[in-house]
């Protein structure tokens, strides 16, 4: 284990919530770290869990003098962050999830890398995984790490270099960062990550994503588990730039998924009084499809099947943008009460 006295206090911080399959995983990957155990501690601020997520916490903070359960009555992902960085004594604050697990070289290459860089905030590329092996699971996986299914994210596709990017999924910031540009936005479920780091960008600090370094992250594994996250995921683009005010925390590739449902719908609903626009959601499935079944030739292999990747591209996309339709109607309806 690395014991350089030079390298700086990190404090790690786990927002948990109902994390029992995932979490004794995560923190048995940051125990194998080649960091200081004397220059880090370990936060889990934990959302009142109604599993074991609690018991499995507690049975290393018994072990482990530098590992700490915080409760987070609020249960959501932006509170338990301020209320970590508020507890922290690290002079770097390491935001991590409990369904990933990271390498042993990770907060030490983080730092270097935070330092050479003089970096507001630096994080590593996604490696999508799944911990059991089934074909829908591997169909999963696979949609996940294509450009077709999550965009032009580079943390999940990679970079040769690094390279200043407008976010990070996992960062890792000087604690002062906090300061100077303010805290997590506590009204926002999820997107709290990206609009942080694109208020960061937006007043002159500097993001980096580093190449030759990258955590492991564990997918949902059902389809049912997919389209209740990414529903979340697109219900949450509209409500950030609501609560906002501002669309710049997000990115065109963001809004796809909303446009491809109103590709089919809009032309469904007109036909009722012009028939022939009924050809134009046709068109839009057709071509979709047609695509999907393109990328899915290429994706197939002896792990998994056509159907299953063809029905996990439908649920991403589909769960995503009705996602996105229903927050529309939420800020539409928020609007017409006159509530902010």
């Amino acid at each position: 284990m690395q014991k350089n006295v030079n390298m700086p206090k990190i404090s790690i911080i786990i927002p948990t919530l109902n994390e029992e399959r995932y979490i004794q995983n995560c923190i048995d990957s940051i125990l194998k770290s080649d960091y200081s155990r004397e220059k880090m501690e370990i936060l889990i601020i934990d959302g009142i869990s109604s599993d074991k997520t609690r018991d499995i916490v507690k049975s290393y903070e018994q072990k482990y003098d530098f590992i700490k359960l915080i409760d987070n009555v609020q249960k959501i992902v932006p509170v338990a962050m301020n209320i970590g960085i508020k507890e922290a004594v690290g002079e770097y604050i390491i935001r991590l999830d409990a369904h990933a697990s990271y390498p042993k070289e990770y907060f030490g290459k983080l730092i270097k890398w935070h330092q050479r860089l003089d970096a507001d905030n630096v994080g590593a590329v996604i490696r999508t995984e799944v911990k059991h092996h089934t074909p829908k699971s591997i169909a999963i996986k696979k949609v996940l790490s294509s450009r077709f299914g999550v965009g032009n994210s580079d943390f999940r596709v990679g970079v040769d270099t690094p390279k200043e990017v407008d976010t990070v999924p996992f960062g890792c910031y000087k604690k002062e960062v906090f300061e100077k540009y303010g805290y997590y936005d506590e009204r926002l479920v999820r997107n709290q990550d990206i609009e942080l780091n694109k208020r960061i960008i937006n007043n002159g600090g500097k993001i980096y994503l580093l190449p030759d370094i990258q955590c492991t992250y564990y997918a949902r594994e059902t389809l049912k588990d997919l389209a209740k996250n990414n529903y979340a995921n697109g219900l949450w683009n509209i409500l950030t730039a609501h609560y906002t005010g501002s669309l710049h925390s997000l990115s065109l590739r963001h809004f796809i998924p909303l446009l491809f449902v109103l590709s089919l719908l809009m032309p469904l609903l007109l036909s009722l009084w012009m028939p022939r626009l009924l050809w134009l959601s046709v068109f839009s499935l057709f071509s979709y499809s047609t695509l999907v079944i393109i990328i899915t030739l290429k994706l197939r292999d002896k792990q998994t099947t056509l159907w299953d990747l063809v029905t996990t591209f439908l649920t991403l996309h589909l769960s995503y943008g009705v996602g996105s339709l229903v927050g529309m109607f939420q800020v539409a309806v928020k609007y017409i009460k006159g509530e902010k």
